[in-house]
């Protein structure tokens, strides 16, 4: 998947998640989904032309670096009998379920450990969103960031209560992706290391038909505009002025 289809994904992902955890208020839900569609585009970081890796200059293409170096030498380690020899850099760890888990757990961990490092998660995923969706995606989040702190009595001290969310939100964000990148003729192994049919790396991927290639006409034309329709409708208020826009009709007609 392009870019702006991780993260227009990761932002109804993340409209549909907050509720579940409780998060109810306007301002929270648009700044847990923008921080999701971030963390939605974050796996591409292994690959070095991606906007993750390009984002933050030096330090994100070192990080980049580290993070393929560390996928090829567990995919050299771990590959089974079956699994295509490749370098194992691209769409291998951190296209993986375990990697979305560790991250979300080490992004849950430090911003219940500190407020500033709860800060520092939400920053990045707003960076990333905005890089991938336009520079409206930060005026907005900020916005709703600056109302919910005005509406908090100590907004540091509710940080510390947001870490598990914040956790969820990164794990959200790159199973997300994953499992967008699973649709593509690629596939992904978001199951590793468990091992299927010979191969650690197993590439999950629906049937053929159901599958499209990576910026083309069915994800431009297609997929694109109906996440974007998606989360209109998933936006908070959106379903009760849906409702009452069709009884509306109901009575017109």
């Amino acid at each position: 998947m392009m870019g702006r289809t991780h993260a227009a994904t990761g932002v109804l992902a993340g409209l549909l998640t907050a509720p579940l955890l409780g998060v109810d208020d306007p301002a929270q839900i648009a700044v847990f989904a923008a921080t999701t569609a971030g963390y939605a585009l974050l796996p591409d970081l292994d690959h070095p032309g991606a906007r993750a890796s390009r984002l933050l200059g030096p330090a994100s293409k070192a990080a980049s670096h580290i993070l393929r170096a560390a996928s090829a030498a567990l995919y050299t380690r771990t590959k089974g009998p079956r699994d295509e020899d490749c370098t194992g850099t691209h769409r291998h760890l951190s296209h993986t379920v375990l990697f979305a888990l560790v991250l979300g757990g080490l992004a849950a961990w430090g911003s219940a450990a500190s407020p500033w490092i709860a800060l520092v998660v939400v920053a990045l995923g707003l960076l990333l969103a905005e890089n991938a969706l336009g520079d409206w995606v930060l005026p907005v989040a900020t916005g709703a960031a600056l109302w919910w702190s005005l509406t908090t009595s100590d907004p540091l001290a509710a940080l510390d209560t947001l870490g598990l969310q914040l956790g969820i939100a990164v794990t959200v964000g790159c199973i997300t992706h994953c499992l967008g990148d699973a649709l593509t003729e690629s596939g992904c192994p978001l199951l590793f290391p468990l091992p299927i049919a010979g191969e650690t790396w197993y590439e999950l991927r629906p049937p053929r038909f159901l599958r499209f290639r990576t910026g083309k006409a069915v994800e431009n034309v297609l997929v694109f505009p109906a996440v974007i329709v998606a989360c209109a409708l998933a936006a908070p208020g959106a379903a009760p002025m849906l409702v009452d826009l069709v009884a509306y009709l109901g009575t017109v007609a």
